[in-house]
């Protein structure tokens, strides 16, 4: 296998490269949990928003001239209340409230690596080089339990689960026919159980592809 060569990204040379980063997370998420094309289109849109958030950094792995795997994130909005619905797994000491709002959470937004340069280390040093840029004290992102590889990943980077989104309802129509059918999660409308309210699902982005509900994160400062 050649070796990689990881570098970081200026935001003019990302959007520059946005067309072979499409290419690079479309090749890396086919045939993942069976969908066999991933939206190219619905990616480019997405990634054209993330690139202009607060915080936006970027690395990219080359092998023989070429891309062979990304990895980017930015600040997530200090007026979000992504935290609200966050499980007791939340470790004691996370003021994850403070950190949000003092500007100091990262997401991990997106993670690509090209098949053949899997398993050879290259999302390690990606995120690695990525996470000793920022000057944030926690990183988190929205992965799809049923991608496996991606959550032993994350714990064997000292990762930790702390909560779930609930999934978007598909129309106002549908979300009705399932509160007719008492069928709502009471999370997801704050239920007179005293559940918390769920967490917003585009609050933190997804790393990956599938349903990606569950919210894993990391400490980067001890």
């Amino acid at each position: 296998m050649a070796e990689v060569f990881i570098r970081r990204l200026s935001r003019w040379q990302a959007e520059q490269q946005r067309e072979a980063v499409a290419d690079v997370y479309v090749e890396a998420y086919r045939r993942v949990h069976g969908d066999e094309s991933p939206d190219r289109q619905a990616f480019l849109e997405t990634f054209a928003e993330d690139v202009q958030r607060p915080g936006f950094d970027m690395v990219v792995a080359s092998g023989g001239n070429k891309p062979a795997a990304y990895a980017y994130g930015f600040v997530l909005d200090r007026a979000g209340e992504w935290w609200r619905a966050l499980s007791g797994e939340v470790p004691w000491d996370w003021d994850i409230e403070e950190l949000t709002v003092s500007g100091q959470v990262f997401a991990l937004a997106g993670l690509m690596v090209l098949p053949a340069h899997r398993r050879d280390g290259v999302a390690t040093r990606l995120v690695e080089q990525l996470l000793i840029r920022t000057d944030a004290a926690l990183v988190a992102a929205r992965v799809d339990p049923a991608n496996e590889a991606a959550v032993a990943a994350l714990r064997s980077w000292g990762w930790t689960k702390v909560g779930a989104v609930a999934p978007p309802v598909a129309s106002p129509e549908r979300a009705a026919d399932r509160a007719a059918d008492g069928a709502v999660d009471g999370a997801m409308d704050g239920a007179s159980d005293g559940a918390a309210p769920a967490v917003p699902f585009t609050a933190v982005p997804v790393v990956g592809s599938g349903t990606a509900t569950d919210i894993w994160s990391r400490m980067l400062t001890s």
